[in-house]
């Protein structure tokens, strides 16, 4: 399951490096431009395509046209996506000017918040009182949300979540939610990320010296 994982993950940076190249003007890629620019190997390349049955040529390489209309199949970018967020503090409101979301079929069509102040229906998106939000979720069918609230309140938030439908979160709270077996919990603790990057900075400073 882990390295089916991976492998999608490596999927959506094969497409995003296709549409760059598609921009650019470029027909054809090979293995080996997929390896050099995501900083992989042409073999992982190639055995990622092959799990999902993603066909190309070696001495032509891959159409990128063709390619890119098989990731969108196998990768179910066919729709665009509805996803809310629940927090309108300093991460829901960068999220939300995210032009890459749109690029990637994401649309979000929701922000909530529990402050007064930060709520806004008429904007857009609109801002709405964390107690609309299991009935938002439920009449619209949302499946996707994003967590950027504090710890505390994180788990009841998921909870709500999920018994509205959602069925993957994206959480920035740091801490780890408890959740079903079949529901996708992505976490993105930015302050321990951060964290970890400034020891092996150090941590290289310190064998330099």
């Amino acid at each position: 399951m882990i390295l089916v994982k991976q492998s999608v993950l490596r999927l959506f940076q094969y497409r995003d490096f296709l549409i760059r190249s598609k921009k650019l003007g470029k027909e054809s890629i090979f293995s080996d431009d997929f390896a050099e620019n995501l900083g992989t190997t042409s073999i992982q390349v190639r055995k990622d395509f092959s799990i999902f049955g993603l066909s190309g040529n070696k001495r032509a390489g891959y159409k990128v046209d063709e390619l890119l209309k098989q990731l969108n199949d196998v990768l179910k970018k066919d729709e665009k996506q509805k996803v809310i967020i629940v927090g309108a503090g300093n991460i829901g409101k960068a999220l939300m000017k995210y032009d890459g979301f749109r690029e990637g079929g994401l649309e979000i069509v929701a922000l909530f918040d529990n402050d007064s102040k930060a709520q806004n229906e008429k904007a857009k998106p609109p801002v709405l009182a964390l107690e609309q939000l299991y009935g938002f979720i439920n009449e619209n069918k949302i499946e996707l949300g994003v967590i950027a609230v504090p710890y505390h309140s994180a788990q009841q938030v998921l909870d709500i979540m999920i018994l509205a439908g959602i069925k993957g979160v994206m959480n920035f709270a740091p801490i780890a939610l408890k959740a079903p077996k079949n529901f996708y919990i992505n976490d993105m603790n930015l302050k321990i990320e951060l964290e970890s990057i400034a020891y092996f900075v150090k941590s290289l400073k310190k064998k330099r010296t």
